[in-house]
Order: C-alpha cells, then sequence, then structure tokens
C-alpha cells in the first residue's frame, strides 16, 4: 500500500510536468472561450463539445502515449522486479489519466457558466452517467492503442489518425446539423459521436437515449477486453 502511495505521488508530478496534460486542458479551454464569446447566454451546444473535445484528448492521446512509452522504455518490465507490480501502474496511470479529465470538464463548466453565461446541464445525474460511461469508452481505446503500438511515439501517431475522423463524425469540427444525415448517423455510433450526443440530449433536460448508452458501454467493455489481450508489459 505505501508503495503504490508513494508511486501516486511520483506518478502525479510527472503528469502535471507532461506538457500533454496542459495540451489537453488549453486546447478546449481556448476553444470554448474563442468561441463562447460569441454565442448567447444560455447556449447548449457549445459546452458540450468542449467536454466531449478534451475527453478525446486525454483518450486518445495522452493516455496511449504515456503508457506505450513505458513499455518501451523497459519501466513496465523493470517494475516486475519490485515490489510494485506493473499492474499498479497501469492502475494508477487510468485514475490519473480520469482524474485529469474530470478536472478539465470541471473548468469548462464554471468558466461557460460562471463567465459566459452558457446554461449548466439540467440533468447532473445524467450527466454525470453520459461522462462516466464516454470516458470509460474513449480510455479503452485509448489502451488499446497502447497495446498495440510499439512505441510512444508510435502511440501518440495512431491517436491523432483516430482523433480527428471520430471528431468529424462526432460533430465537433463542424456542427452535426450542417452534416450529411448518412454521416450523423454513422457518428452517433461512434464512441466520441454517442457522448456527444448524449451530453448534449442531457444538458437540456431530455432523456439520454438508451441506444447510445448501450454504444458506448459497448465500446467500454469490449476494446477493454480485447486491449487486455493484447498488451504487453515488455
Amino acid at each position: 500500500m505505501a508503495a503504490t502511495a508513494k508511486l501516486t505521488v511520483v506518478e502525479s508530478k510527472l503528469l502535471v510536468r507532461e506538457p500533454g496534460s496542459l495540451f489537453t486542458v488549453l486546447i478546449p479551454m481556448f476553444i470554448l472561450i474563442v468561441f463562447g464569446s460569441s454565442i448567447g447566454p444560455g447556449d447548449t451546444t457549445l459546452l458540450p463539445m468542449a467536454i466531449a473535445i478534451a475527453i478525446g484528448l486525454v483518450g486518445l492521446y495522452l493516455m496511449p502515449t504515456a503508457l506505450a512509452g513505458y513499455r518501451e522504455r523497459g519501466i513496465l518490465r523493470r517494475m516486475s522486479t519490485t515490489p510494485v507490480e506493473p499492474m499498479s501502474l497501469l492502475v494508477v496511470q487510468l485514475v490519473l489519466q480520469f482524474v485529469l479529465a474530470l478536472a478539465s470538464c470541471t473548468a469548462l463548466v464554471v468558466v461557460a457558466v460562471l463567465v459566459l453565461g452558457a446554461a449548466a446541464p439540467a440533468d447532473p445525474l445524467g450527466f454525470a452517467a453520459a461522462f462516466v460511461l464516454g470516458t470509460a469508452a474513449m480510455f479503452a481505446i485509448g489502451l488499446l492503442i497502447a497495446a498495440l503500438a510499439p512505441s510512444g511515439r508510435a502511440a501518440n501517431g495512431i491517436g491523432v489518425l483516430l482523433y480527428f475522423p471520430m471528431a468529424y463524425l462526432a460533430g465537433l469540427i463542424q456542427p452535426a446539423g450542417q452534416m450529411p444525415d448518412i454521416l450523423v448517423t454513422i457518428g452517433e455510433f461512434t464512441p466520441l459521436g454517442a457522448f456527444r450526443q448524449t451530453m448534449s440530449e442531457v444538458w437540456v433536460g431530455g432523456a439520454a437515449d438508451p441506444v447510445l448508452l448501450g454504444v458506448m458501454a459497448a465500446y467500454a467493455v469490449v476494446v477493454s477486453l480485447a486491449a487486455a489481450r493484447f498488451f504487453r508489459w515488455e
């Protein structure tokens, strides 16, 4: 327990110092502030989009790059000879990445509501459920990238290649209302698209679509199992 606590402290410091952590926080905030200054009070579209961007960046860029980099440098292999099991590092990383995603999204909500006058989520419980499922789905994909990528740089590249088409289909680059219907439908069956759409629904007090919740849950479970199957410690 003491070894895990020390590992958590060390990993927390490394995460704070990692430039990618700052990148995943500032990019969504920049988008929110720049575009939020030109929209009317009570907007219910931009903030869910910014939150989806933040989760996508952490899940597809930051986390797989860190984990694949640890394996590439032999850190996971060397940890197997210490009292701290490699699995402990994986768990600590997942927890810290989730805390980072939560902190980023909390900052987005605070700035949007208190500074820009945006509407707060009308269904807080639905928001929490969508956040947890959406984050789990994106983290599962990040774990699969980390499992398959031979290096941290490769994981970074794969994450970027997946992020942009997924973000487009999710309506994060071009509003879904301006996209062809077929692309909107396809986007709703991607984890990021299902997340963005569900966030938009619960933001205005609507009931979350069980199909979209099921899509996110399926990605979280199935892709996590695939990641566990292919993950290599060295």
